[in-house]
């Protein structure tokens, strides 16, 4: 199904990459150049209410005043959102230092859900990792004492998560994450019988997913960040030593992703029941979503603006 009316809100800077709504409306994101910005319900007010100083990408709200913030450079952060001032919650975990936090998504009791989308290659490499397929990517678990333990390893760039219920009698819990370079979303159960088991919620979608977040809906909300490039799948099954030279080609001739966007809206059994896709003019590289109300708030890598469309 295409996209109805988007409006297209500037917001003054490079790759609002993830949105999250608060209850009047406002919109939060991050920016390129390290900023937190607050946006109000119409898109006519812009505040700077911190900076990370590094490249901030997921972000969820954490506790009564402070915003969790996935800096790609700068680790897993916590920030104020009355005082701005940023702090550092997690730089490494079982001995590894973090090389891309991306994502992640918050429990009720202060868990968080995070992901490290590469051992190899940093968010200015992304499509290296893409190309390389060095499933290298992790989904991590911070528990409120501060102790980090691993939910999954060997992931193709670990991207988007979400907390969310199965669809059958919404008893068990499961996180989700998203695998850019499979295009598929995984989950691990954190409940019920199954708990601690790894399997597939969606697979074979039809682009790259990258952020994912559960909506007041219920259901698990996947970007599309671009349909899958036939060129990119074809350079993926190459021998090692080609792969390598594809990496190497200037970016301008490397597979290249369209301006087509999308979001898909998948249930706890993992049947997609919205699928919604286009082009959106003045807007490219949908990263991040949010469902509030009937309402779909998008992000971008590199867009300089937020879009909203009504179901």
């Amino acid at each position: 199904m295409r996209f109805g009316q988007v409006d297209v809100i500037p917001v003054g800077g490079e790759g609002p990459e993830d949105v999250v709504v608060d209850e009047g409306g406002r919109i939060y994101t991050g920016l390129a150049d390290g900023r937190i910005l607050r946006i109000s319900p119409a898109g006519d007010r812009i505040e700077t209410i911190a900076d990370t100083g590094g490249r901030p990408l997921g972000c969820e709200f954490y506790g009564d005043d402070e915003l969790l913030v996935c800096d790609a450079r700068a680790g897993l952060l916590a920030v104020g959102l009355t005082d701005g001032a940023v702090r550092t919650l997690a730089t490494e975990a079982l001995g590894l230092p973090f090389v891309f936090c991306n994502n992640a998504a918050v429990a009720a009791d202060g868990t968080i859900y995070f992901t490290d989308s590469s051992r190899r290659f940093p968010i200015d490499k992304w499509r290296d990792d893409l190309i390389e397929q060095s499933a290298g990517g992790r989904l991590l678990r911070r528990h409120p004492d501060g102790t980090i333990d691993q939910l999954a390893d060997g992931l193709q760039f670990a991207n988007g998560v979400a907390l969310a219920r199965n669809g059958t009698d919404g008893t068990d819990e499961f996180v989700a994450v998203a695998e850019t370079g499979s295009s598929r979303v995984r989950r691990v159960w954190l409940t019920g019988e199954r708990a601690g088991e790894l399997d597939t919620l969606a697979d074979g979608l039809p682009g790259y997913p990258d952020n994912i977040s559960t909506g007041s809906d219920g259901l698990v909300w996947v970007t599309q960040f671009a349909p899958r490039v036939p060129m990119l799948d074809f350079v993926r099954r190459l021998p090692p030593v080609l792969r390598l030279v594809a990496r190497k080609m200037p970016e301008a001739l490397q597979p290249a992703p369209s301006r087509t966007v999308g979001v898909l809206g998948i249930d706890g059994s993992g049947k997609i029941v919205h699928d919604l896709s286009g082009e959106i003019a003045g807007f490219r590289s949908l990263t991040g979503v949010r469902e509030r109300d009937g309402r779909l708030y998008f992000g971008s890598l590199h867009t300089h603006a937020i879009a909203i469309t009504t179901l």
